[in-house]
């Protein structure tokens, strides 16, 4: 009887990647300032959503989690997503701060990868984002009770209706269950494609107020 695996063949995928290098003389000092050439250069490249990023969590009782999100700001002071904190993430995140983000850039054949812990963000900053939303979004964070089981499609559209018509010419609220997240790292590693599936990989380590940098084998 033939596997799903064997009856596509995916085991014989795969890539050769030769497009870029990555050595220890090209690297910034700050993995900071490595993170914004890198994102800067999938900007100028049009990778599609070069913000999209995996987010994993653990949640109390040590079952990991991994969702798509978008990153919507970053600096030496962490990454920043927003999310419902009545999510599955946000309560495995309020039980358990730490938290691992990967970005994936395949047309550049590079990731990123970052471990470290969270903490909300204060509420003016939750307001202002909110505020600069597309108002279908700012809709759609009081629409959905993101993560809750829900009978129907229509549920939803039914509540989106409702909420238009109470908010109609009206400034919307950002609900206080909605807000960001900064992740304060320890660790960011730069992982560049090569041929040979030897890798470039380079890992920045937090050691109290420095950088230690490392090569990782592939």
């Amino acid at each position: 009887m033939k596997t799903v695996s064997s009856m596509n063949n995916i085991s014989a995928l795969r890539m050769e990647y030769k497009k870029k290098e990555l050595t220890e003389r090209d690297l910034f000092p700050s993995p900071y300032q490595q993170f914004e050439a890198w994102l800067s250069e999938a900007l100028a490249a049009e990778v599609n959503e070069p913000t999209a990023m995996c987010v994993s969590t653990v949640s109390a009782d040590h079952k990991p989690s991994s969702r798509i999100l978008l990153l919507k700001d970053y600096g030496e002071e962490g990454f920043i997503f927003f999310t419902n904190y009545k999510s599955k993430k946000g309560k495995d995140l309020d039980e358990n701060s730490s938290v691992a983000l990967n970005f994936f850039w395949p047309e550049l054949e590079r990731q990123v990868r970052i471990e470290g812990r969270v903490q909300k963000t204060d509420s003016a900053l939750s307001d202002e984002y909110f505020q600069s939303r597309p108002r279908g979004s700012q809709i759609g964070a009081l629409v959905s009770s993101q993560s809750e089981i829900i009978q129907d499609r229509g549920t939803l559209e039914r509540l989106k209706l409702e909420l238009e018509i109470q908010y109609e010419g009206k400034p919307i609220p950002r609900p206080t269950y909605w807000g960001g997240f900064r992740v304060s790292p320890d660790l960011l590693e730069f992982w560049q494609g090569r041929p040979n599936r030897l890798h470039d990989r380079i890992v920045f380590s937090k050691n109290a107020t420095t950088w230690e940098v490392n090569r990782l084998a592939p």
